[in-house]
């Protein structure tokens, strides 16, 4: 008999900062699996964790004055925080910090090298700090270049700015292995998931010829060194992929759970990432000669009406405040019911709360409600055996074996809207079975009471049902269901049918709403409210009347203000400008994604420019980033207040977050 494993893994996550919602999905879309496969008996491993490498830790730790260790493990316990919280039932968590996974790495460089797959050269590119990722000017979505045409800077597909980099570097062959690869895909349609990822990637990466990878960096230093090059630091692309075979043995002694579970079944990513994993992974697995993962699961985002979430625009929606004011069931429901398959989904504060009120209060937690308290009325709640005695029992049942093989069929293909949706369906279906039987005119009649008691047995077994099928969605919602029937927690998805409904159970006396309904107004509110909590809020305008309004430069009208964005910024470095008397050129953190750069010419007033280190400041965000000096890009403005010769940068609270939006 063939043994039943399953090994599903997260990407592991870079901890760069607080994980919002759309962070959270791949985690808890993980976790539905791996929990509905050990609901069909298979013994699952579950892997996530952190990748903790990298020059942007070691610039965050040093933002922070403490070590790169130090930020990672404080990362580390938040992170595990945020999984316990959600209820994530995995198996284990790796961090790349980790000494069996960081020897195991080397080992694997050196193994590689000596096989000739990598290469000593010379590396001259454009590189992300923040995506840890090396670009070709062709792959960029933006490019900046001199007043001669020449490339001096640009933006990767992230939106994040990218930098010239020239330094020794180690290479991976990649082209040796691009035939291989690409007949993999073609005996292998399956590989990679939802339909047309594929050719995104031989359309985008292979086809115009992939180019070897550039494996080591020697301008920081956390990082895997190699071993018979220390100056050298393993890229951490390298070093994060191997995770998925590192944590369970490879490379190390035992090497039995390695043994047993490897090939993975499914890595589920998000779409920013699934280059690495169908490019660089595979090849990586065939310079070693190990098999592929069965399937590469790569998902869209969650997005906001206004685009991505983004703290400066004030719509970022982190899990914890939903958890906290409307339980951790509706979170996960909500994820898993809106993402659609294949692209974005959108949050809006207004979906959510309706999607509580009437597919999880109304459709699910009325039809409960009403059977548990029909049960007591007309059977004091002793639930009947299951039988067939109406007209509609056939029906109901047959759409309800219909749609557990379709949640079956649609949890393998991890579409986990269509999973609910089947689910739903008989949810629905059961409802409307009640308006037809009408238990309420069956209980008139004592010639109708083996119909009444079919019509109980059915609403009850229907409910049973439900309960499997959403437990590994709603664990809390699943149990409640199935303490109020009187049914414990034993639940068993490889059998379930209609007709499996136990004998001898008793529901409980008095059904609890396992979803109140919510006032719509108020709750929305509460979620803009604090999506909109890091902006700091706008000042209303007083001007006493009999004051004479005076300006050097003449009244403009409101419009004409309105679109100027003036942020708060927190200088991060700043440093004179070589060449240039006048310039200052500073790092500041606005609340972007990444850092921005800024110059500007008061050099003459900050003669010990590092005092400025630390201080928030009021800049202009949205002017267009303009050239200067032929090889900086300036990307806005710092507002200051000059007077008598004298200047003075424009400063803000401390307290204030940085992104802040001064209005």
């Amino acid at each position: 008999m063939t043994e039943k494993n399953f090994y599903i893994t997260t990407p592991i996550y870079y901890p760069s900062g607080k994980l919002h919602i759309g962070s959270a999905y791949t985690t808890i879309a993980c976790d539905v699996l791996a929990r509905y496969k050990r609901m069909m008996g298979f013994d699952v491993h579950y892997l996530t964790g952190l990748d903790e490498h990298g020059q942007k830790i070691q610039q965050k730790a040093q933002e922070a004055g403490i070590s790169p260790q130090a930020y990672v493990d404080g990362m580390a316990r938040d992170v595990k925080k945020l999984w316990s919280l959600l209820d994530i039932s995995y198996d284990q968590f790796i961090r790349t910090t980790d000494r069996y996974h960081e020897e195991a790495v080397a080992k694997v460089f050196e193994k590689l090298l000596a096989q000739g797959d990598i290469y000593l050269g010379e590396y001259t590119g454009w590189y992300s700090v923040s995506d840890e990722e090396f670009f070709t000017e062709s792959q960029l979505a933006e490019v900046y270049r001199d007043e001669n045409g020449n490339m001096i800077g640009g933006v990767a597909p992230s939106g994040h700015e990218v930098e010239k980099v020239s330094e020794e570097s180690y290479f991976f062959r990649m082209s040796k292995y691009a035939d291989r690869l690409v007949a993999y895909y073609k005996e292998h349609p399956e590989f990679i998931q939802p339909d047309g990822r594929m050719n995104e990637m031989l359309k985008n990466f292979i086809e115009p010829g992939l180019e070897d990878l550039a494996v080591s960096r020697t301008t920081y230093t956390w990082g895997v060194k190699v071993p018979s090059n220390p100056k050298h630091v393993i890229y951490v692309w390298i070093d994060a992929l191997m995770n998925y075979i590192t944590a369970i043995g490879y490379g190390q002694e035992d090497q039995a759970n390695f043994d047993k579970f490897w090939p993975a079944d499914i890595h589920m990513i998000g779409k920013d990432i699934l280059r690495f994993h169908s490019i660089y992974w595979p090849i990586m697995l065939m310079a070693l000669d190990l098999p592929l993962p069965k399937r590469l699961v790569a998902h869209g985002w969650f997005v906001m009406q206004d685009g991505k979430m983004s703290k400066s625009k004030g719509n970022v929606v982190y899990p914890e405040m939903l958890v906290e004011r409307f339980g951790l069931d509706p979170l996960r429901y909500y994820l898993m019911r809106s993402l659609p398959v294949g692209s974005d989904g959108t949050f809006t504060p207004e979906d959510y709360v309706g999607r509580i009120n009437y597919e999880l209060a109304n459709d699910l937690g009325n039809l409960l409600n009403r059977t548990v308290a029909m049960i007591n009325k007309y059977f004091g709640g002793e639930v009947p055996a299951f039988a067939t005695a109406t007209e509609f029992d056939a029906d109901l049942a047959a759409v309800v074996a219909d749609n557990i093989a379709a949640y079956h069929k649609q949890m393998e293909a991890v579409d986990y809207p269509k999973a609910l949706d089947a689910v739903w369906t008989i949810i629905s279906r059961t409802n409307k079975y009640i308006d037809e039987t009408a238990p309420w005119v069956l209980a008139k009649d004592e010639a109708d009471r083996d119909k009444l008691a079919a019509v109980m047995a059915h609403l009850a077994a229907s409910l049973r049902v439900v309960a499997h099928l959403i437990q590994p969605f709603m664990m809390e919602t699943s149990n409640a269901i199935m303490e109020q029937l009187g049914l414990g927690s034993a639940f068993d998805l490889e059998n379930l049918e209609l007709s499996g409904l136990p004998t001898d159970i008793k529901v409980v006396a008095k059904g609890t709403p396992i979803f109140p309904r919510l006032d719509m107004e108020e709750e929305i509110a509460y979620i803009k409210g604090q999506m909109n909590a890091g902006k700091a809020p706008a000042e209303k305008e007083w001007v006493p009347e009999e004051v004479e309004l005076t300006s050097s430069k003449g009244q403009i009208k409101f419009d004409d203000f309105d679109k100027v964005e003036i942020r708060v910024a927190e200088v991060i470095e700043v440093e004179k400008v070589e060449g240039s008397d006048k310039l200052l050129r500073f790092r500041l953190d606005a609340g972007d994604a990444d850092h921005r750069q800024i110059l500007s010419g008061i050099a003459k007033f900050y003669p010990n420019e590092q005092e400025l280190v630390g201080k928030k400041l009021q800049i202009v965000a949205n002017l267009k980033p303009r050239k200067m000096m032929k090889k900086y890009v300036s990307q806005g403005m710092i507002l200051s207040a000059e007077h008598d010769g004298k200047l003075a940068v424009l400063t803000v609270d401390p307290s204030v977050p940085n992104g802040a939006i001064i209005g």
